[in-house]
């Protein structure tokens, strides 16, 4: 299968991606480049690597996979051909990886001036600690991102791999790309994109910090109008199901007071009391533990009381929203989401994820080709 195609949802067709073999943000990063269309080529190890599901995971759909050792000098050439021809690189090393491979970014750049050439770390290309090793939680918690990430005088939960490597690394490693093409058609230059977990993060810190200098945001946890309020957390129900609040603006809030038969409350009505929100809290808890999820979850149905159910990614599936909008597929039984964002008039379309190696003698044969590179 060729990820070069007219699906519905190619905006970025006849992009040309080399994507390095790695873990976590890189490899996501590239299948949401493979998502909106561009013609992704993974040069997968040949033994395998660390993938927890190396003959075919979902992070590699809508890519094509050629297994190479680069080591191997006769590999590596292969590489280099393959990189010349190609708009932008993907790679997910510690610094100095790619460049005693041969492939750092002067040696590319001397070949393709114009390649954007992507790199995805946690900790950045620079700095004291850009050799160590680290994983998703180290970073997140030495960019302040992980600081509201619990109850107060409680130790934060690891919020699985989200807020870093998708949010923080992943997500931005894309932006970070998608500008660089911006500007290597503009100017015929190429660029180096440091894509770093802890700067992702942290960016993404600046409506938090926003809302701090308006005044409504403490930098204690628990104190703050996101994360202090009876009306804006999640409590258990009977079932030990769990329900979101988040009635933020007056009239969600008095719709949701409405509906909790709550209205002629004078605590309640204190909306933006902070003496009362621990003990508002506590009856707001009491109140949803005696009913099951779904009771709760049907009581607000339709209202913009601004609250809803806690759902696992395979209730999710089912929910009637979620459903409708077809943000969760399952392809030969592989619960996965659909790409996005989307597009007006487009059906998100998933292509399935190829064999490690699987477009190996396709990807050669092209590159024998006369006048294949760009």
């Amino acid at each position: 299968m060729s990820a070069e195609n007219d699906t519905p949802a190619a905006m970025l067709s006849g992009l040309r991606v080399i994507e390095v073999e790695g873990l976590g943000p890189a490899p996501f990063a590239a299948m949401m480049l493979a998502d909106l269309g561009a013609d992704v080529i993974t040069l997968h190890r040949k033994q395998g690597g660390d993938r927890v599901t190396p003959e075919a995971s979902l992070l590699d759909r809508g890519k094509r996979s050629i297994t190479l050792d680069l080591k191997d000098a006769d590999d590596l050439a292969t590489a280099q051909a393959l990189i010349d021809g190609a708009d932008v690189l993907i790679e997910g090393f510690r610094p100095g990886v790619m460049e005693r491979l041969g492939l750092g970014p002067a040696d590319c750049h001397a070949r393709n001036p114009a390649l954007v050439y992507g790199r995805m770390t946690g900790w950045g290309q620079t700095g004291p600690r850009a050799d160590r090793a680290g994983h998703d939680l180290n970073y997140i918690a030495t960019s302040g991102a992980l600081w509201y990430a619990s109850e107060p005088g409680t130790p934060p939960i690891t919020p699985a791999t989200l807020l870093g490597d998708i949010g923080g690394g992943a997500l931005y490693l894309v932006v970070g790309l998608l500008s660089g093409l911006l500007n290597a058609r503009a100017t015929g230059h190429g660029t180096v994109v440091d894509a770093a977990i802890v700067d992702g993060s942290a960016h993404m810190m600046a409506l938090l910090m926003a809302i701090r200098q308006s005044g409504q945001f403490s930098m204690d946890r628990g104190q703050s109008l996101l994360d202090g309020p009876h009306w804006s957390r999640s409590y258990r129900c009977a079932d030990g199901g769990f329900i979101t609040v988040q009635a933020l603006e007056g009239k969600f809030y008095a719709a949701f007071l409405e509906k909790m038969d709550l209205t002629d409350d004078p605590d309640f009505q204190r909306q933006h009391d902070a003496r009362l929100w621990p003990a508002l809290t506590g009856r707001l808890a009491d109140i949803f533990a005696g009913q099951p999820r779904e009771h709760w979850a049907d009581l607000f149905e339709g209202s913009d009381a601004c609250v809803a159910a806690v759902r696992s990614p395979q209730e999710a599936a089912q929910e009637p929203h979620m459903a409708f909008r077809g943000v969760w597929q399952s392809p030969e039984g592989v619960l996965q989401p659909s790409p996005a964002p989307r597009f007006d008039g487009q059906a998100p379309a998933l292509n399935p994820a190829p064999r490690r190696g699987e477009h190996t003698d396709e990807v050669r044969a092209e590159l024998q080709r006369p006048g294949r590179g760009r």
